[in-house]
């Protein structure tokens, strides 16, 4: 079980920092769909590994990052 949260832990780092980095090299934007599709999967799988670890300060900031990741997707498909 803890090799598998761990690999989940990683493969939302790996979400979320990709999604920033292809922002960053304007090969995605901000406000597209893959780029609130990486972070709403990314904080999800954040927050299951940060639950497990009890890491509360990081499910909390993660969960507002899924939060602002959902936010966007429903304002951006009106």
């Amino acid at each position: 079980m803890k090799l598998l949260i761990e690999t989940i832990g990683w493969i939302g780092s790996v979400f979320v920092i990709g999604a920033y980095a292809l922002n960053s090299y304007q090969k995605i934007k901000s406000d597209s769909l893959q780029f609130q599709l990486m972070n709403l999967v990314g904080g999800i799988l954040l927050i299951v590994n940060s639950i497990y670890k009890e890491a509360y300060p990081f499910t909390f900031i993660n969960s507002v990052w899924v939060v602002i990741a959902i936010s966007s997707l429903i304002k951006n498909r009106k």
